[in-house]
């Protein structure tokens, strides 16, 4: 009797244990792997303007609680949030880098420098972090850095910021460098002149342009242009002309454009309905961006600064002339002009007197969305 009474309490004290309230704690798992610190920037300092395409990027190295090897990787961007492919190259550049596996250094800093250019005249961001095994610290803190203010032509595309004093274009006549501000047109007889490496025949040309005002002094001012040569613009069969038009403008202060596409025939226009529409009192101390488009047509946008709302976005192709013939806008050679190269020869208005051009590209392809980020503020 005194077995099976100490048998059963020991089956009540287990049935007790499992049907309580209160569980045992269960065993907490031992974490092998090490505890890291995330590195510390060094250089480049935030919103710092590089010196170069390829600079070299230094944090202060993490710590570990463990011996063994340990590693860093880099990340530069074009996006604070870094939430973009792990490496992309916008046409010849690159915005978006990421490199592994680089040791640390032995000084207490680890560094790298990337073995390509960076986009010109850019805003980037980058950051860093320590690898050891198959365990990564948190991420450094980021930082901004802008790449250098610099301008290039090659085939497919041009670009030329103009703020600091220089241009990869041919300035004609009378103009002026503004420090920050761009390149002036001063009088209706003057112009900056490209020639593309490569004629495009479909593409955009877009800029930044400050200075225009309502009641200008001709009635079809040109606010930039395109030709297949350097005679008058006017009797170019590719003339391509974008008007922010003055007194006597029918109507006065209207956006417009002209295009030929290689003969007089194909002549796209708006008509005086559209330009009426079009009346606008532009701030002459406001910078718009103006984007011509082309292709088998033409589209102008104006929008309220570069990231802003739409003010005018008209356009028009071959197939509106009600024409069974094929036609793109291709000349060849290729010219573009901020402003416009006719006003010396007489017939019709030259440039916009005054206005200020700035972050400038001409290209195959829609221009890259942060190209010319460094000139916007923060």
């Amino acid at each position: 009797m005194i077995v099976l009474r100490a048998l059963v309490l020991c089956l009540c004290c287990v049935a007790a244990v499992g049907c309580g309230s209160k569980s045992p704690a269960a065993p907490t798992p031992t974490s092998t792997g090490p505890k890291l610190t995330a590195p510390t920037p060094d250089s480049p300092s935030e919103g710092a303007a590089a010196g170069t395409f390829r600079p070299t990027f230094v944090v202060r190295n993490g710590t570990s609680d463990q011996t063994g090897a340990r590693l860093y990787e880099f990340q530069i961007s074009d996006r604070s949030d870094f939430s973009s492919a792990p490496a992309s190259v916008v046409h010849a550049f690159t915005v978006i880098a990421r490199q592994t596996s680089i040791p640390e250094g032995t000084d207490g800093t680890t560094s790298y420098t990337p073995d390509f250019d960076l986009q010109p005249t850019t805003r980037l961001y980058w950051r860093a972090r320590l690898i050891q095994g198959t365990t990564a610290s948190d991420w450094s803190t980021m930082r901004s850095f802008t790449t250098p203010i610099a301008g290039y032509s090659r085939a497919g595309e041009l670009y030329d910021p103009l703020v600091a004093g220089s241009t990869v274009g041919v300035p004609v006549g009378s103009t002026t460098f503004l420090p920050g501000k761009g390149i002036r047109i001063n009088n209706g007889n003057s112009y900056v002149r490209y020639q593309l490496a490569q004629p495009i025949d479909n593409g955009e040309f877009s800029m930044e342009v400050e200075g225009l005002s309502p009641n200008g002094p001709g009635p079809k001012l040109k606010v930039f242009s395109m030709s297949d040569g350097t005679g008058d613009v006017y009797r170019s069969a590719y003339l391509l002309v974008a008007q922010y038009r003055g007194a006597g403008g029918n109507p006065d202060n209207c956006i417009a454009f002209k295009v030929l596409l290689g003969d007089p025939f194909f002549k796209l226009e708006p008509d005086f309905g559209t330009r009426a529409g079009a009346v606008m009192s532009l701030d002459p101390s406001h910078a718009y961006f103006w984007k011509g488009t082309w292709s088998n047509g033409f589209r102008l946008l104006v929008k309220d600064g570069i990231n802003g709302r739409p003010l005018y976005d008209v356009g028009m192709t071959v197939a509106d002339l009600d024409t069974k013939v094929a036609a793109t806008y291709n000349p060849s050679p290729h010219f573009a002009y901020l402003g416009a190269n006719n006003g010396p020869f007489g017939e019709e208005d030259g440039s916009w007197p005054g206005a200020v051009y700035r972050n400038v590209w001409i290209g195959r392809g829609p221009r890259p969305q942060s190209l010319g980020s460094a000139l916007l503020p923060q």
